[in-house]
């Protein structure tokens, strides 16, 4: 790779008289330039970007972790992102986490290395720990779920949709339909994700005068697998003992469906199901799903520029954008 320094021992001229001519800062003959720019351009000249990101402390990049690249929930995210990142001249590098807290921290620790200028981060539990590594990463980052501990003048923005209203509106709908015995297929409730979709859940049958039946709460991990392996054992164990279900996102969903198919149960006649998410994939099954949209278009966009005010306009203060879910109706919910 062609240097300042081959240009100027073509040219003849110094190295600084050729690195004015090719930055256009500083005085520089006419002459000069032209016999820079034929030089550099017979040499192939490339100008380094770390180089250039050292000196100017911007490295046009930012960094956007996603738990699970596989879900189909982020994929309109993560285009999202990058539309708004590229309309103001910046690239996304992108981050798998794998689900691991671990990782997690390791990944908003290389922040500090400076290699990028932000970060988007979506992580299935803020705990105090991460939350901490944030703050101390000397970055700004924009997280995409709800954050209720924050000053000020934090380093960190949240752009999310209200996970507790989304399981809630679920319910709700499952319950106006008549049902009496609903289910919840949730994830690890120890977390964030999980935790928010059950308070959600619980509210709305209290609201409805359900009695809450822990028999009814099946655990699984968001995924298809996981949300077959689940509900399949559920049957096993319990039979079914409900007439509707909310599952806590669509690939749990999906997972549902291929358990009832084994065991001959009609959908939505025997069980209906209400999903979260609202991915393509609803529309794919049989029957079509109604499920709740989780706006992940809108969290992508709004949590790009977010990140861009914090970075080219140098936004000190805090920023919090809740998104309100809504309910998309297909035929997978039977009115008793």
């Amino acid at each position: 790779m062609s240097t300042i320094y081959d240009i100027g021992r073509e040219t003849g001229l110094s190295p600084s008289t050729v690195a004015r001519a090719l930055s256009g800062k500083g005085y520089c003959s006419e002459e000069a330039k032209i016999k820079v720019q034929k030089a550099a351009k017979k040499l192939n000249y490339i100008p380094v970007q770390a180089a250039k990101s050292l000196k100017s402390k911007i490295t046009k990049k930012v960094m956007f972790c996603i738990p699970d690249i596989y879900n189909p929930y982020y994929f309109d995210m993560i285009r999202e992102v990058n539309r708004v990142l590229e309309q103001n001249g910046y690239y996304m590098i992108l981050v798998h986490t794998g689900h691991d807290a671990k990782k997690e921290l390791e990944i908003v620790d290389t922040l500090k290395e400076r290699f990028v200028d932000g970060m988007i981060i979506l992580s299935f539990h803020f705990d105090d720990k991460l939350m901490d590594r944030i703050r101390n990463s000397g970055l700004p980052v924009v997280l995409t779920n709800r954050c209720d501990s924050y000053a000020d003048e934090e380093n960190f923005d949240c752009a999310y949709v209200d996970y507790m209203k989304a399981a809630y509106i679920a319910t709700e709908y499952i319950l106006k339909k008549g049902h009496k015995k609903v289910g919840l297929l949730v994830g690890d409730i120890r977390e964030q994700m999980g935790y928010e979709r059950l308070e959600g859940y619980q509210r709305a049958l209290q609201d409805y005068k359900i009695p809450y039946d822990e028999k009814l709460v099946i655990y699984s991990d968001f995924t298809k697998t996981g949300g077959y392996a689940s509900f399949s054992e559920y049957l096993k164990r319990d039979g079914l003992g409900m007439t509707g279900l909310v599952a806590c996102n669509d690939l749990m969903g999906i997972g549902c469906i291929q358990a009832c198919r084994e065991t001959k149960i009609v959908l939505p006649e025997q069980l209906s199901i209400v999903t979260l998410d609202n991915t393509d994939y609803c529309s794919c099954t049989y029957p079509e799903l109604t499920s709740v949209d989780m706006r992940q278009t809108q969290v992508g966009q709004n949590a790009a520029e977010l990140l861009m005010e914090r970075i080219r306009q140098g936004r000190r203060y805090t920023k919090m954008i809740s998104l309100m879910p809504r309910l998309v109706e297909r035929n997978s919910v039977l009115q008793l």
